[in-house]
């Protein structure tokens, strides 16, 4: 049966290139797109745990992301903090502003002396940058990038880089993975944005992570905080999740969706084709023999021939998509996962088992007499 599958796929090279491809695409898009969204909210998981702080603290009714919550509150909130709440060593305001020039992104508005209190500096909670070259603001428009910024886009210390409409010449290109990957100094962006003294956030680290909670309610407990959303590090990592994330859960069932409806269609479209031409074919099978369960299989066995063939093309596609794209746009993440392997490998053979199956019963229905006569 197996020399008698690969014969007939063979013996009509066209369809089953198409049919390869066409499942090689249900693959690509599924392993691609998703990869792409998932990658880029651990990314950003990744970055925010690398602040280094314990808690997040921010205004109460603020979003998940902590890009979107604005600056409505007072920076000195970081002074109540660090003096009201026992065993915390540092407590730094920032502010943060979303820009779609270009890419979607998060600028950090932060103190680092001496633009701004030594007590809100943004090294105090998980220690200095780590400069690859240059160093710290030295002018209130100047700006600190990360690698992976400075890479993508050819940028040294000494160019310009607009952020807002503004111009802005670069002092240091640090280590990527602490927060963002453009900072500003805080009273800049807050003059920008028309936020002077605000801040969307407070990083706040203790001398124990032991006492997360107990600092938790502690900050609750300050008269007028008592709303204020707090969150551990911890707490914050589990929420990036695609069921945490409004609408990514329903996109990535979309593209799977499409996905497994591009795999149904062609190759019902090629298996159908394939019977009807093979109409004289089965009736000797038949004739000399041969079930229904036979003949069923026979054509089953085809589509996982063709489904397997275009799952091994897809994830070659995808794998070479995926290194393109972060070799000319680093700052765009994309990590294929073991186990989104294996969905969508699981989701191409059951779209492809599914287009082939009312072609399979076809073919094991045609009576072989009719079929011996059929021209």
């Amino acid at each position: 049966m197996n020399r008698m599958v690969v014969s007939n796929l063979v013996h009509r090279p066209l369809r089953s290139l198409i049919s390869i491809i066409a499942i090689a695409v249900e693959v690509t898009l599924i392993l691609v797109i998703v990869s792409f969204a998932l990658g880029m909210l651990k990314d950003a998981a990744a970055r925010q745990k690398g602040i280094g702080a314990d808690l997040m603290v921010q205004p109460p009714g603020s979003s998940n992301f902590t890009a979107l919550s604005g600056a409505p509150v007072s920076q000195k909130i970081a002074n109540v903090i660090r003096q009201k709440v026992p065993h915390v060593t540092a407590a730094v305001p920032v502010i943060t502003q979303v820009t779609t020039s270009g890419n979607l992104e998060v600028i950090y508005g932060i103190a680092l002396p001496p633009f701004g209190d030594a007590a809100d500096s943004f090294e105090a909670i998980g220690g200095p940058f780590h400069y690859m070259r240059g160093g710290p603001f030295e002018k209130s428009d100047d700006i600190i990038v990360d690698d992976i910024f400075a890479r993508s886009k050819h940028i040294k210390v000494g160019s310009t880089v607009e952020v807002l409409n503004h111009q802005f010449r670069v002092s240091g290109i640090v280590e990527h993975g602490k927060g963002a990957r453009k900072f500003l100094p805080m009273t800049t962006l807050q003059d920008l944005t028309g936020s002077q003294g605000k801040a969307s956030i407070f990083y706040v680290k203790l001398d124990d992570p032991r006492y997360t909670e107990e600092a938790h309610r502690n900050i609750n407990a300050i008269p007028g905080m008592e709303q204020y959303v707090v969150r551990s590090m911890q707490e914050y990592m589990s929420l990036m999740t695609p069921e945490h994330v409004p609408g990514l859960s329903a996109f990535i069932s979309v593209v799977v969706g499409v996905a497994v409806v591009i795999g149904f269609i062609v190759i019902f479209q090629a298996m159908y084709t394939a019977v009807m031409e093979r109409t004289r074919e089965i009736g000797i099978l038949k004739s000399l023999g041969a079930s229904k369960l036979y003949i069923i299989r026979l054509i089953l066995r085809e589509t996982i021939l063709l489904a397997v063939v275009g799952i091994a093309l897809g994830i070659a596609i995808s794998y070479a998509a995926s290194m393109t794209i972060v070799r000319y746009q680093p700052t765009l993440q994309v990590r294929i996962e073991a186990i989104w392997l294996l969905y969508a490998s699981l989701i191409a053979v059951g779209g492809a088992l599914l287009g082939a199956l009312y072609p399979a019963f076809k073919a094991a229905q045609k009576d072989p007499i009719d079929a011996l006569a059929y021209e």
